[in-house]
């Protein structure tokens, strides 16, 4: 198996690797938010370890697509830039619904997003300086 397909599959089980434990830990958020007795999951030393851990992964997500070998493609990355911005501002904006809405609605709202927010805020990140990049070298 060539070195550039190894890195594909890399990228590729990464980003379902990262997906999946973002939605995992996004329903345990929402069953901490809800549960008045228990901290909110987040808020906690294992929270914040798993935290890192999303972040990692989203930020090895993020370089492999800037070195072209991940799952994110140089046409895909405008669509995933727009489609992750709105899910970050859309994991600030439930923060505040976590109480207001219907019992576990707005707390499962706000542990989802938070979590995919997590997950996909530094491969935005990494992914937006590449492109200011590429539109500020060709001046």
């Amino acid at each position: 198996m060539a070195k550039n397909d190894m890195m594909v599959k890399i990228g590729t089980y990464a980003f379902l690797f990262g997906i999946l434990i973002a939605l995992l830990v996004g329903l345990y958020q929402a069953y901490t938010i809800e549960t008045a007795d228990v901290e909110a999951f987040f808020g906690t030393d294992t929270g914040g370890a798993v935290a890192w851990v999303l972040a990692i992964i989203g930020a090895i997500i993020g370089i492999l697509a800037v070195m072209g070998k991940g799952t994110i493609t140089a046409k895909e990355t405008p669509g995933f830039l727009l489609a992750s911005i709105a899910l970050v501002v859309m994991g600030a904006v439930f923060q505040g619904w976590s109480g207001g809405l219907t019992p576990w609605l707005g707390s499962l709202l706000a542990g989802i997003s938070m979590s995919l927010s997590i997950f996909v805020a530094p491969a935005v990140g990494i992914l937006a300086i590449k492109a200011i990049w590429d539109m500020g070298k060709d001046v």
